[in-house]
Formats: C-alpha cells, sequence, structure tokens
C-alpha cells in the first residue's frame, strides 16, 4: 500500500543565517507553520527582525495587508534547542557547508524527528548521497537547494540519491510549486545543475585575473556588458563567499578531475587571508564595510584621470565588409558623427548593406529613439564603394569580413598598400590571433582587435585587443574611438576567446556534456541557469542562437590554444554540427525551429 503524500504543513529550518531566513520568510509567506532553530539566540533574534522588516515593507507596498503580516509572523518561532524538531513534517537545514557538522546534525536529528519525517539538505556542494547513507532513513533524505535571495530567486533544485524515494522527491517539489517556486529535479553530483555550470566559469575568471590577463573591472564589464549578466563573476564571488566558492570546486574537482574544477590559487590565497568577499569587506573588491554592497576605492582601482598615450587624430573609419556585422559597426560610427566609408566585394553590395542600415534607423525613428533628421544626416555620412581603394584617405579602417585567418591576412596585405601612413587598422575577430594580421602587413605596430558584439548598434562593449607589436598611441586611439561612439572598451591580450568567449564557451560546453551524460534534459539546465543564475537567456538557447558550427568552431581554437582536455568540444555538438544541425539558421539544433 502507498504511503499517503506528507502535507509538509509545519517545517522546522535549521541554521538562520541569510538562506535559512529567507527560506523561513518563503514558507510562512506560504502559509506553513515555521520553526526556526540556530544555536546562536542572536541569531535568532536577527532573524525574526528581518522577517518583521521585510513584512513591513511589504505592508507598505501595499503587498499585504497589516493583518496578514501578523498572520505570517505568528507562523514564525525561532529557538535554539534541536528537539522542538519533533513537530516538524520536514526539517530543511542550512548550516555551514561542512561535512561533518550536516552529518552530526542528521544523525542528532534521526533521533528527534517523527519516523515519516522528511529530512532536506541545503547544501551545493556536498555528496547529498553520502549524508543520507549515514542516516537511518536514507530514503527520506533529499537536498533542497535555494538560491539567494531566497525570497525572490525562483529556482530550487531538488536533489535526489539513488537512496530517495520517490514519494519523497514528489512531497518535496509539490512544496516548492506551492511555494511559488520552479523545481527542477536533479541527481546528486557536485554543483548539481546551476552552480555545476556556474562555478566553473568563476573558478576561470578568477584564474584569468590571477594571470593578469585583464583587470577585475574590465573582466567583470566584459561579462555584465557582453553577456547581459546581472553581475562580472568576481563581483559574484565576492557576493557568494571567495571561501564557499572554494570549498563548492574542491567538492567538484574531487569527483570530475577537471582542471578547470581545481579551485584557483587566488581562491585559496583570499580565504585564508579572511578576504573572503564582501561579508569580510574585502575580496577581489574592497567595500566600504563588511556586509555592505558599496565598492570603494584601493589601490588597484584604475583611477578616473589616467592619461594614456595620446591617440591619433580619427575624422573618417573604412569599414570592410557587408554582412550584418559591418553594418551594424558602419552605423555606430555614423551615429557618431564619422564619415564612414563602406566598402564591398562590389558596389551592390555596398549598396545593399548601406540599405539596411537605412532600414535600422528608420525603425530607431518609428520607436521615437531617433529624428527623421538625424537619420537623414547619418545615412549621408556613409558612402558605399565596391572597391577597398575607397579607403586610402580614412584614419581607421576596420575589418568585419567572415572569420577566416587566409582571407583577414589578404585584407590586410590589402590594406597595408591602399591606406595612408599613420592610419590604424582593426580585426573584428572574436577568435583569431590578431597578430597573424598585423603580420600579413608591413605596418605590424598600427594593427589593432576591436572585437564588437552583436548587434553591434545594440551592444555596448568592445574587447580593444593589443598585440606584442601594437603601438601605445594606436591603443590610445581605439580607447579613444570607443568613448565617442558610447561603446565601453575592455582591455586584454592577443590570445584565444579575449574575455568574453574564454569565459563564455567553456560554459556553454560544459551544459552540453551535462545533456551528453543524461544528468538533466536541455529544459531544465536552460531554467536553471535563467531562475538560478540570472542568465538573459539559457546555454542550449544561446547556443542555437549563436550557431552550432560557430560555437564548435570557438570551442576549437579555445582547445588547441590552452591544450586543456576539459577544453575539448563535447562530442554531442561535433555530432549536430556534422549532421547540419546548426541551430535556429538551419530550423534545428539543440531544438526544433519552425521555417520562416
Amino acid at each position: 500500500m502507498d504511503r499517503p503524500e506528507p502535507s509538509l504543513q509545519t517545517i522546522a529550518v535549521v541554521g538562520l543565517g541569510t538562506m535559512g531566513t529567507g527560506i523561513a520568510e518563503v514558507l510562512a509567506r506560504a502559509g506553513r507553520d515555521v520553526i526556526g532553530i540556530d544555536i546562536s539566540e542572536a541569531q535568532a533574534v536577527r532573524a525574526v527582525a528581518a522577517l518583521e522588516a521585510s513584512t513591513a515593507r511589504a505592508v507598505q507596498r501595499e503587498r499585504i495587508t497589516e493583518a496578514e503580516r501578523t498572520e505570517l509572523l505568528s507562523r514564525f518561532r525561532t529557538f535554539t534547542a534541536l528537539d522542538v524538531a519533533a513537530a516538524a513534517d520536514l526539517v530543511i537545514e542550512v548550516i555551514p557547508e561542512s561535512y561533518e557538522l550536516k552529518s552530526r546534525l542528521f544523525r542528532e536529528l534521526d533521533a528527534i524527528v517523527r519516523p515519516d519525517t522528511l529530512l532536506a539538505t541545503g547544501t551545493n556542494a556536498l555528496s547529498v548521497t553520502r549524508l543520507a547513507a549515514e542516516s537511518s532513513r536514507p530514503e527520506r533524505v533529499l537536498g533542497m537547494h535555494f538560491f539567494n535571495p531566497a525570497p525572490a530567486m525562483k529556482l530550487v533544485e531538488v536533489v535526489s540519491s539513488v537512496l530517495t524515494s520517490p514519494e519523497a522527491v514528489a512531497a518535496v517539489t509539490a512544496l516548492a510549486l506551492d511555494l511559488g517556486k520552479e523545481p527542477v529535479s536533479v541527481g546528486d553530483r557536485p554543483g548539481f545543475v546551476a552552480d555545476g555550470l556556474l562555478f566553473g566559469y568563476l573558478n576561470q575568471a578568477a584564474s584569468m585575473y590571477e594571470a593578469k590577463y585583464a583587470s577585475r573591472e574590465d573582466i567583470d564589464a566584459a561579462m555584465r556588458l557582453g553577456c547581459g549578466l546581472p553581475m562580472g563573476p568576481l563581483a559574484l564571488l565576492d557576493l557568494i563567499g571567495i571561501d564557499t566558492a572554494r570549498t563548492v570546486l574542491d567538492a567538484m574537482y574531487a569527483e570530475s578531475h577537471d582542471r578547470l574544477h581545481a579551485p584557483a590559487p587566488i581562491l585559496k590565497q583570499l580565504s585564508e587571508a579572511g578576504l573572503t568577499g564582501r561579508k569580510a569587506g574585502r575580496g577581489f573588491y574592497t567595500y566600504g564595510a563588511p556586509g555592505s554592497t558599496e565598492v570603494v576605492r584601493d589601490a588597484l582601482t584604475p583611477l578616473d584621470d589616467a592619461t594614456l598615450t595620446e591617440g591619433r587624430v580619427v575624422r573618417s573609419v573604412g569599414v570592410a565588409g557587408s554582412g550584418t556585422m559591418a553594418s551594424g559597426i558602419a552605423e555606430v560610427f555614423a551615429k557618431a558623427g564619422y564619415d564612414v566609408v563602406l566598402a564591398a566585394r562590389s558596389q551592390e553590395k555596398a549598396e545593399t548593406a548601406k540599405s539596411r542600415i537605412a532600414k535600422s534607423l528608420s525603425r530607431s525613428v518609428d520607436k521615437g529613439r531617433m529624428t527623421a533628421e538625424a537619420r537623414d544626416e547619418t545615412i549621408a555620412r556613409i558612402t558605399p564603394a565596391g572597391t577597398y581603394d575607397a579607403f586610402a584617405d580614412v584614419d581607421l579602417a576596420v575589418e568585419a569580413v567572415a572569420e577566416d585567418l587566409e582571407i583577414k591576412q589578404q585584407l590586410f596585405a590589402t590594406l597595408d598598400k591602399i591606406c595612408k601612413p599613420g592610419a590604424v587598422l582593426a580585426t573584428t575577430t572574436s577568435s583569431l590571433p590578431v597578430v597573424a594580421c598585423a603580420r600579413a602587413t608591413s605596418r605590424p605596430q598600427d594593427v589593432i582587435g576591436m572585437h564588437f558584439f552583436n548587434p553591434a548598434p545594440a551592444m555596448k562593449l568592445v574587447e580593444v585587443v593589443r598585440t606584442v607589436l601594437t603601438a601605445d598611441d594606436v591603443h590610445a586611439t581605439v580607447r579613444e574611438v570607443c568613448t565617442k561612439i558610447r561603446k565601453h572598451p575592455v582591455d586584454c591580450g592577443d590570445r584565444a576567446g579575449f574575455i568574453v568567449n574564454a569565459l563564455l564557451f567553456p560554459y556553454l560546453n560544459n551544459a552540453i556534456k551535462m545533456v551528453q551524460e543524461h544528468y538533466a534534459t536541455l529544459d531544465d539546465i536552460d531554467a536553471a541557469m535563467k531562475l538560478g543564475g540570472g542568465y538573459p537567456m539559457g546555454p542550449f538557447e544561446l547556443l542555437d542562437v549563436v550557431g552550432l558550427d560557430v560555437s564548435l568552431a570557438i570551442e576549437q581554437v579555445l582547445h588547441r590554444e590552452f591544450r586543456d582536455p576539459g577544453l575539448a568540444p563535447a562530442p554531442l555538438l561535433e555530432h549536430l554540427v556534422a549532421a547540419g544541425c546548426l541551430g535556429r539558421k538551419t530550423g534545428r539544433g539543440f531544438r526544433e525551429y519552425a521555417r520562416r
């Protein structure tokens, strides 16, 4: 006979730190009776005060009435003794991320709670299976991983071990839905879905900073502006806690033995120095006080008035290419007041590209973003040309042709012959070596990378890539130009992926491996990263938009450059590309799309 599904009306939350207090609030708001337990009486008092403050704000905003607030607060009681958990239908522990502490707690709960009580761990790094195996009721132990801040974040990962009963999973999943959350059922492995993908990316960002490849500000700005993320990776590590991140990564590496999960040495150094992030007042950044969100200047903060070498004068710009990126870049320069020569392999292609720009500008007029007069002035600044000879007098030449090194080198050799002495020559490559384009000319000191992001008119980021041969005044020129066209420049060296792609594509590749290993579904992974990580798109949505062939090419470049086995493209990605399933552009990638 099937055991009746528990009602889970009375729920104990053990550990009333930030996460435990947030979970208690979510439960109380959903009508549950909440038993809050913490060994620190002061922490229990703070938890009550936090709930009183948040509900008072809810009344002020007319989200609940004063009577509802009073009833809600009456459902939350706090204690310092664990034995009160005897009344609970479900116990959720959110104590520090230590196996010894959690294991001891579960053994103590075994002797206190009823036989039908469910025990949930809030861990995001430790083995749920191991904790369950040491319990006298392993079939009733599972993971319930909320995300911070619990009242706002929609995702809850429901983690089952090989010992967990389906009834326990069903009961906790039903509870999560009743709380207004989006539950995702996953198996037991370090990091689960969201953190399993997130922490590898954060670790690589820490390694990138440690290698002095880019500044902390540029790494964070690149990922916010280039990928639409709510926070940069180093700021996020400070928020999570650098010691917590190190614990999660240690657990992930112990299982995967993937070097991408081996904690970057800087995480150990900062942790052991007590520089654990916001909670300590200092981590990658320095904060106004422990627990403060205010970033304050320190010795590493760039000076606002830092003077670079004086740049060269740029009045006219040549854009080589006729595709979407070339058209977008030409539009950006023309809108900023530059005279633009848009050159393609034929006059017809150049005229078509200019027409595309005119349509784009007309849409801006229709949406009230610019006047018809400004549109006409912008279009008038663009001169289409069917030959690169038209670049003879430009001050800056920007190539945006096919992502093929041989094609780009031939173009740079041509520009070298045509462009006047002192003209800056820029490539928009996202994955090829800039120095290889530079060496195709007799003036490698004038060559630099300007990696715009698609769509260029909307995306604020430009990765400014200088080679070992790039002149200081060329670098200064491009940074000044970026400011004039209202883009945010970030500096990086000439290596595969620069900042954004070097951090983004290993994350996408790891998501593919999760599906390949049947750990989670496409939909669950996409939901986890949007709801748990704040990503604007899930990894599989993004892969299908970018194009699986493009993604594979970038993965191959990264793997060749860094020779790390963890960067090898997932076989599933290779198989889909070989089958011609390239994403939205072919109607099928990881998902199928209606043909237009």
